[in-house]
């Protein structure tokens, strides 16, 4: 499949998205990795996980990047040697990253299912959304709640930075696509615009930092 869409959030900041449908062979074939990454990939059990690591390189490819323009910190959080901001997200079956030359940003890409709601409480007060009586629209909002709080906390990055407690993420409809979202960390206040997307029963928001 490829390149599964593209979105210019604005000059300095592009979001890819990439449809993983390519054998392992197939995704493979044409990337060089760094040692460390080889490592990382022939230590993942699940071909599944393996695809969408290597769908990740292709779509760095088409930013004009490799493997070896990649780094990670100790805490995982991925970095390019030329400044840029990026973040990365992988679910079954699609892949993504945004990248941008100005702010820092994060990315998250979730299916959409039931098991969002068994652990709902973990990261947002339920009780909030007993209006809906949709069970599919319920799940949806959600799912952009959990994602939105995910892409946030791939951006700031701080360890103990917890999704109930820290994370707010401001009421929204469905059809406005937009949001913000806040962390209030120990003293810190830190505002974030998130964007999201739905496709073929999947969830995209990105976040872009705004105040911190």
């Amino acid at each position: 499949m490829a390149l599964y869409k593209t979105i210019t959030v604005d000059k300095h900041t592009k979001v890819l998205i990439w449809k993983i449908e390519e054998s392992f062979e197939e995704l493979n074939r044409t990337i060089k990795l760094t040692n460390h990454c080889q490592k990382r990939l022939d230590g993942m059990r699940s071909e599944i996980h393996q695809r969408g690591f290597l769908s990740i390189r292709h779509l760095l490819a088409e930013f004009g990047y490799t493997d070896f323009d990649l780094y990670y910190n100790e805490k995982g959080k991925p970095f390019l040697r030329d400044g840029k901001h990026i973040s990365i997200t992988h679910s079954f079956n699609f892949s993504g990253i945004i990248v941008s030359d100005s702010i820092p940003v994060g990315i998250d890409i979730e299916k959409q299912r039931d098991k969002i709601l068994r652990i709902a409480n973990r990261f947002t007060p339920l009780e909030e959304y007993n209006t809906f009586a949709n069970h599919e629209a319920l799940i949806r909002k959600i799912t952009i709640v959990w994602g939105g709080k995910e892409s946030i906390y791939k951006v700031y990055a701080q360890e103990g930075l917890n999704f109930l407690k820290h994370i707010d993420i401001d009421d929204f409809s469905m059809e406005e696509t937009k949001t913000i979202g806040t962390v209030y960390y120990d003293k810190d206040i830190a505002t974030y615009s998130l964007d999201f997307l739905e496709f073929e029963g999947f969830t995209c928001v990105y976040a872009l930092e705004e105040n911190r």
